[in-house]
């Protein structure tokens, strides 16, 4: 018997990685170019405060006596936000009050963080004499109305916000599996957005557009809805970085928010774009490891990505740790378990007509379950608990990998997204 030759591969997979052994001759691993952090991040921060892209520099925006109110990432996100706030802060020094600064966690409809996860996040001094404030999307009290903008989007946004003299975006920018990208004006809505207006971004008919997907955001309907809530609104400075997988700074943004994203996810793109020659019949992914594999909601994306790659019909192997569970609060687990099937899924969602909560990643989901068969390995979800969410459980990587190849015949092809949605797979001759 001719012993097979395997290579090692390591997945990012919660907060120390999963070492799979996939065969050699058979295997096509696809990652994102690695960028080096840069030697000094917070002079680079620095200087993306100081040199904007567009626009006047940070410290000339804002006057004395001014209130500002600072966007952050949620504990989801790689956002280095222990850098990039103190940064800011510092580059306010001597004109604004702590005491009149607020930052504001865009969880959008996600939970709150606690104040342990705060602390990781932004570390204690921060926290300790900065005001820090959770959106909570379904608490109408601390939001306004601020009208109808881009499609007809009924915008409620977080009162605070909208109240203070300076609004300010910070965030990271990386591919997304709807919305082009992330960071920019995402910070605004849904990050700091009401339900019904998630709800109405993320409705069937934006999910489902074909546009609405990995690197285009012109022309994408979910996309173009979000800038205009940010013009429409006003942001007064937009303040992004691009990390690499070891989520370190290797390039730092500033500026008038269109010009600064523009930028940012124009070198975004550059960096995850990654082209392959056809289709495999399996492909492995992740959700990038810890903070953005803590729940099945999240991994959808990292399914997204190799849905990219995969033959219809084929087999998608997910590696998400799941500590959150599906995550254990808000609607993503009942939405799923309303419908007997992935299809079922996809025709409720189609014939009703209010969008439900959490509705767009399952969604995005049945989409993906309609061209391949998909299977998940997580520490923290049994199997019962996968296929009440129409998924198979996967406990060994390395041995669904196998089968999976068996059954598609000797010929038959893996593709590993050890980054998952880190980086964009595409076919050869399609727009990625």
């Amino acid at each position: 018997m001719v012993e097979l030759q395997t290579t090692s591969v390591r997945l990012a997979y919660g907060r120390t990685g999963l070492l799979v052994d996939l065969p050699r001759d058979r295997l096509t691993v696809v990652q994102p170019r690695f960028l080096p952090g840069v030697p000094d991040p917070m002079g680079a921060l620095r200087q993306a405060l100081r040199q904007p892209l567009a626009g006047p520099p940070l410290r000339e925006l804002v006057h004395k006596g001014q209130t500002v109110a600072v966007s952050l990432c949620d504990s989801t996100r790689p956002q280095p936000r222990h850098l990039m706030i103190p940064a800011l802060l510092t580059e306010l020094e001597g004109v604004v009050r702590l005491e009149d600064v607020v930052l504001l966690v865009a969880t959008g409809t996600h939970r709150a963080n606690s104040d342990a996860e705060l602390r990781e996040m932004l570390g204690d001094e921060v926290v300790d004499t900065v005001r820090i404030v959770n959106h909570d999307a379904r608490d109408d009290a601390s939001l306004a109305w601020c009208g109808h903008h881009g499609d007809a989007v009924p915008v409620w946004l977080n009162r605070e916000w909208l109240n203070a003299d300076v609004r300010i975006t910070t965030g990271f920018v990386e591919p997304h599996f709807f919305a082009g990208f992330s960071g920019g004006p995402k910070l605004v809505a849904p990050g700091l957005a009401g339900l019904a207006t998630v709800l109405t971004l993320h409705d069937a008919g934006r999910i489902g557009h074909p546009n609405a997907t990995w690197g285009r955001c012109e022309g994408n309907p979910v996309h173009d809805d979000i800038r205009a809530i940010a013009a429409g609104t006003g942001v007064d400075f937009a303040f992004d970085v691009i990390l690499n997988r070891n989520h370190e700074v290797v390039r730092a943004f500033g500026g008038e928010l269109e010009s600064m994203h523009r930028a940012a996810r124009a070198e975004a793109k550059r960096i995850a774009m990654r082209e392959v020659p056809s289709p495999f019949d399996v492909v492995v992914t992740t959700n990038s490891g810890y903070p953005l594999d803590q729940n099945l909601y999240q991994a959808v994306k990292g399914m997204s990505a190799a849905a990219k790659v995969v033959k219809e019909g084929g087999v998608i192997i997910c590696a998400a740790e799941c500590r959150d569970g599906f995550p254990n609060h808000g609607s993503y687990h009942d939405v799923l378990a309303s419908a007997p099937s992935p299809q079922a899924l996809l025709e409720d969602i189609a014939a009703r007509e209010r969008t439900m909560p959490d509705q767009w990643q399952v969604q995005v989901q049945a989409q993906i379950q309609r061209k391949a068969r998909v299977l998940v390995h997580s520490t923290y979800l049994a199997a019962d608990d996968l296929r009440a969410a129409h998924l198979e459980s996967a406990p060994d990587v390395a041995d669904a990998v196998y089968e999976a190849l068996n059954e598609a015949g000797p010929d038959a092809r893996v593709c590993v997204l050890p980054e998952g949605p880190q980086t964009i797979p595409y076919v050869a001759g399609e727009v990625g």
